[in-house]
């Protein structure tokens, strides 16, 4: 640590689309500054929805010009009138103009070793002739297939960058369950600085009060890819007017207009067995109080449903990537929870219905694993103590 001040960590989280990166990013720097409540984090994000959560004490974000991927999967400015190559640039200048003054005694970079369209290179050769800062790979279970995943960092150069950059990376997952390094043609030696860290518990905190039970919580996470598995659990609820619990759905907040109303006018028809709600930073409080869940298969999903012990039916996107699905199927093998599968059982309203119905019959995640599934954020904490040489090494390698 540098000497004579607090410690500090920043994070990097690209966030070119959905709420993921952000919401990890924000999970490890409360649990930091929360073991020691004299370190400061602070993240720097692209995310367009950043501003409307709220940040722990000690924690604050600086907010990187959106980037948006378009139909084809090349990228433009989400806002302001500049090319690709130039709002990388400027993103890149900001980065590093924020290192510089910021100082910090750790960098935890989550997923993109190089950053967005490389944006990251820069600081990462500033910060490896300066010294003095630990350098952070951190990544999620999965990643995507394991050749798809190859090509992908070869073609960024990202096998190159971690090899020579970072002290650590930190997977947010266990490998018993899945290793989304599996196909990188790692050196021994970068390896050996792979961390197991356990998923990554959410603080189940003071939680408000949840609305009328039962009821099922529907959540496409940021909601940008959603619409197909929120149109089934719709056409579940009309085809049968049985069907029960009753449903809470949360849009995204990135659930475009048109289609939430659309949705909006068919939940109304539903006479209340389905109601919606726009955008939940506090999400918690409705994963605290449902008798199941049928969500996306993200990470951080993923993680809600392990620390709420909560029944679950994922159907996971298979575009455009396989890592969604790689993450649920894994965990329907474990008994963690129930997948739907397109090619297995068919998206249709009669497979939703089936699987809704069978939700109370499912084991408790709790029941089907134990042991250090969640110890992630108590992980990274001991790792921060130990790179900051404030104790001597608790965590194992």
């Amino acid at each position: 640590m540098k000497s004579g001040r607090a410690p500090r960590i920043l994070f990097y989280s690209h966030d070119t689309f959905g709420l993921g990166h952000l919401r990890r990013s924000r999970a490890l720097a409360a649990a930091m500054t929360q073991a020691d409540p004299s370190a400061s984090a602070l993240i720097l994000t692209g995310s367009p929805v950043a501003g409307r959560f709220t940040f722990p004490r000690r924690v604050d974000h600086v907010r990187l010009p959106g980037v948006t991927k378009r139909a084809d999967g090349s990228y433009a400015a989400r806002t302001i009138g500049m090319g690709i190559d130039e709002v990388t640039e400027l993103r890149s200048g900001l980065i590093q103009t924020a290192v510089q003054q910021f100082d910090p005694d750790v960098l935890i970079v989550d997923k993109e070793p190089t950053g967005f369209r490389g944006e990251l290179l820069p600081t990462l050769e500033y910060l490896s002739n300066t010294c003095g800062t630990k350098l952070i790979l951190g990544l999620r279970d999965v990643l995507d297939e394991p050749e798809v995943l190859a090509a992908e960092w070869a073609r960024k150069e990202a096998i190159a960058a971690t090899e020579r950059f970072y002290h650590e990376i930190w997977v947010y997952g266990l490998r018993s369950i899945y290793d989304p390094t599996k196909g990188l043609p790692l050196s021994p030696a970068a390896q050996s600085r792979i961390h197991w860290t356990g998923y990554l518990r959410r603080d189940l905190g003071p939680v408000g009060a949840p609305p009328e039970q039962p009821y099922i919580l529907i959540t496409p996470g940021g909601g940008g890819d959603g619409k197909a598995m929120v149109n089934l659990v719709l056409s579940a609820y009309e085809k049968d007017p049985d069907l029960t619990p009753r449903a809470v759905l949360v849009y995204g907040p990135f659930l475009s207009g048109e289609v939430r109303e659309e949705f909006e006018t068919r939940v109304a028809a539903l006479n209340g067995r389905v109601t919606a709600v726009g955008f939940e930073s506090q999400i918690e409080t409705l994963f605290a109080g449902a008798a199941g869940v049928v969500c996306m298969g993200g990470y951080n999903t993923f993680c809600e449903v392990l620390s709420f012990d909560k029944r679950a039916v994922i159907v996971p996107r298979t575009t455009p990537r396989l890592e969604q699905w790689i993450r649920a199927s894994h965990a329907e093998n474990l008994g963690l929870v129930q997948m739907l599968d397109e090619n297995r059982d068919g998206l249709t309203p009669d497979s939703m219905i089936k699987a809704i119905r069978n939700l109370p019959n499912q084991p408790l995640p709790s029941q089907a694993i134990s042991g250090r599934l969640l110890d992630g954020l108590d992980y990274v904490t001991d790792r921060i103590d130990v790179l900051l040489n404030r104790e001597q090494e608790r965590a194992t390698g």
